[in-house]
Parts: C-alpha cells; sequence; structure tokens
C-alpha cells in the first residue's frame, strides 16, 4: 500500500491543488458515478473507486486537506499540527553482482553500495519479521562429516538510526489524527447512489490507528532497512534430507521494534529423496498389501479384487522404475509413503471383510 504522502490526491479527483470543496465534491460524484462496482464491471473498477472514495475523505475535510498538503510540500506547519517532517530520505542498501545467496567461506558475492529511497510512511504496524529460509545441497560424504559453511544474504535489519522504533525522538506511537485511532474514514455516498456511509481505510495510518511521531529519514518509520548480512551456519555430522539448522535472530527483523525472525538452513540429500513416481509406488503398494496378505493367509481370492491386484503391480513398478537407493533417509521416506498407503486401506478392508461375513451367512 502507497504511504498517504505518495498519492496525489489532486489528480486522482482531476482538480486543482486550489479547488474548492464544491468542486472538489463534483469531481468526486461524476467520478464515483462512473467507477461505482454496481455500474462499471471493469476489472479494476472498485479498487479505482475506493481510490477516489479516500481522495474525497482527505480533500472534503478542511483539516485532513491542510495536513495532507503540508506533508506533500514538507513545510514547517506539518511537522507542528501532527509531526511529519521532510520528505523521504534515503539510505544506502546492499545489493550483489551476483546471487545474494553466493554460498562459500570467506562470504561469497560482490558488495557494492547505492543510494535508494525510503518510502516514508506515519503507520505504526508492528508485526514480527519473517524466516528466512535457505537450502543448501550437500553430498552424502559432506552430511556425514558435517560442515560450516558462510552465507551472504540480503535482510530486514534493525534500523541503526531509530533503534527499531521508526522514529528518533519518540518511542511510543501516538493517535492517529487523521481517523482518530479508528483506522478507518467514512465517505457519504447518500446524495450519489442512496447506499449511506462508506468506509475506507485511513491512508496515514494504514489501518492500524496509530503512527509515529516522527517518521526515521534512514528506514521511513517502519524500523527496519535492507542490507547485506552474513551468517555462519555449523551444519553437524549426520544429517538428512530435510533437516534444518536455525540460526536465532538473523531473518527478518520485524516492523516497529518487534522480534526478528530466524535464518532457517534446510539440508537437501539428492540420495535420500524418492521421486513423486516412487512415492505414489510405495503408496500404493502400502494400500494393496493388507489385501493382498489377508488373501494368501486365508486362501480366499474373493479379498483380492483384480483392481487391487492391478494397483499392487502398478505400485511396485513406479518403485522400481527410478532405481532403488540404499541410503536410510531414502529408506524412511519409503516406510512413511508405505505407511500411509497401508493406513488409508484398512476402513476398506474392514469394509470388505464385513461383506465377506455376510455373504457368507
Amino acid at each position: 500500500m502507497a504511504a498517504m504522502n505518495e498519492k496525489d490526491y489532486y489528480a486522482i479527483l482531476g482538480v486543482e491543488k486550489d479547488a474548492t470543496g464544491e468542486q472538489i465534491r463534483k469531481a468526486f460524484q461524476q467520478k464515483a458515478r462512473k467507477l461505482h462496482p454496481d455500474v462499471n464491471k471493469e476489472p479494476d473498477a472498485e479498487e479505482r473507486f475506493k481510490e477516489v472514495s479516500e481522495a474525497y475523505a482527505v480533500l472534503s475535510d478542511e483539516g485532513k486537506r491542510r495536513r495532507y498538503d503540508a506533508m506533500r510540500s514538507g513545510s514547517p506547519f506539518g511537522g507542528a499540527a501532527g509531526g511529519y517532517a521532510n520528505p523521504a530520505g534515503t539510505a544506502g542498501y546492499g545489493s550483489y553482482d551476483s546471487d545474494p545467496f553466493d554460498w562459500g567461506f570467506p562470504f561469497g558475492g560482490a558488495y557494492t553500495s547505492r543510494r535508494t529511497s525510503v518510502t516514508r510512511s506515519r503507520a505504526y504496524n508492528p508485526k514480527a519479521g519473517a524466516d528466512i529460509i535457505y537450502e543448501v545441497t550437500l553430498d552424502d560424504e559432506t552430511a556425514a562429516k558435517g560442515v560450516r559453511r558462510g552465507v551472504s544474504y540480503q535482510r530486514y535489519a534493525t534500523c541503526d538510526v531509530c533503534h527499531g522504533n521508526g522514529s528518533v525522538e519518540h518511542t511510543h506511537a501516538v493517535t492517529c489524527p487523521t481517523c482518530g485511532g479508528t483506522g478507518h474514514m467514512t465517505v457519504d455516498l447518500s446524495s450519489l447512489f442512496g447506499f449511506g456511509v462508506m468506509e475506507v481505510t485511513c491512508p496515514e495510518c494504514e489501518g492500524a490507528g496509530r503512527v509515529v511521531e516522527d517518521p526515521c529519514d534512514n528506514c521511513g518509520g517502519s524500523g527496519r532497512v535492507l542490507t547485506a548480512s552474513e551468517v555462519v551456519v555449523d551444519i553437524p555430522a549426520g544429517v538428512h534430507d530435510g533437516d534444518t539448522v536455525t540460526v536465532a535472530n538473523m531473518g527478518n527483523a520485524g516492523t516497529n521494534g518487534e522480534e526478528s525472525g530466524d535464518f532457517v538452513c534446510r539440508v537437501s540429500l539428492p540420495s535420500e529423496r524418492m521421486t513423486s513416481g516412487q512415492t505414489w509406488g510405495f503408496w500404493l503398494v502400502g494400500f494393496a498389501f493388507p489385501f493382498v496378505a489377508l488373501a494368501m493367509l486365508s486362501g480366499s481370492l474373493f479379498i483380492v479384487s483384480a483392481m487391487i491386484l492391478c494397483l499392487f503391480i502398478v505400485g511396485l513398478v513406479m518403485v522400481f522404475k527410478d532405481g532403488v537407493k540404499t541410503a536410510r533417509g531414502w529408506r524412511e521416506n519409503a516406510l512413511r509413503a508405505f505407511l500411509s498407503g497401508f493406513n488409508s486401506s484398512l476402513p476398506f478392508l474392514g469394509m470388505m471383510l464385513m461383506l465377506s461375513m455376510c455373504m457368507r451367512r
């Protein structure tokens, strides 16, 4: 969602910056009639309708309009009225000439700096940072011995300037002055369609109801910045396919001071992985196995229909077609697929036994 200061509400409504309240109202009515979802069936009509409604909600209110104009111009009045400081600042981000997840030790990747504009937003929306998942492929020998690997990568890290708060001078968020903390604004549509009042998400707090007092120029108010990071991962000896090694707090930083996610290294061992055909093959074998075994023990061919025999044979063909492996992980995966099919067959086997008993009577 674009920040409030990034949207040109005058252009959205098609009016001049010195337009009167009546001109703004008429412009909104004209556009709203064309874009209302009940009238306009274009895919983006609803989104555009919400956009013009948001613009009208701000520009039709004198107080909100003054705050919006001050924010767009970066005037001192904006700061006095509600904490708006200068427009978006800049921060140095890291980029890589090669893959940002370039494995190697010392750390790979030719690091270069660049200047990138930071979106400035007053919204206070604390959320925990997401984990960063990276998969590393090992051969059997390396997996058996264990290995230490270094990773160069990009992540959102806590802003050093505001220490994650999003605001340099203030540590606590304040109630959004645009919506009064409700997270939304109302637009009266009764004169247009007779539908009464419509609610739109507040563009300043983005629905959170709270804003940072003075957005940090370095992070734009989010409390985190995109940066280059390095981490050393110690993969222990004896790992298997799907095992993970976690480095705490080295994932993406949370917004507005929330906790960071983890860096999770997931091990991939091709020698322990079954093909999708083999997985289905073992499942089919497991599904048919109880029927075949019971038929052999009881000597009753009724229990094993032609369909069950076909499933059993097809499953065996799928298993052996891609080659049977001896790795422990492969055997464990095969057993899990077999047991999954076996467990799925038990209800059907019970029904067949009950049917067989009824027929004997």
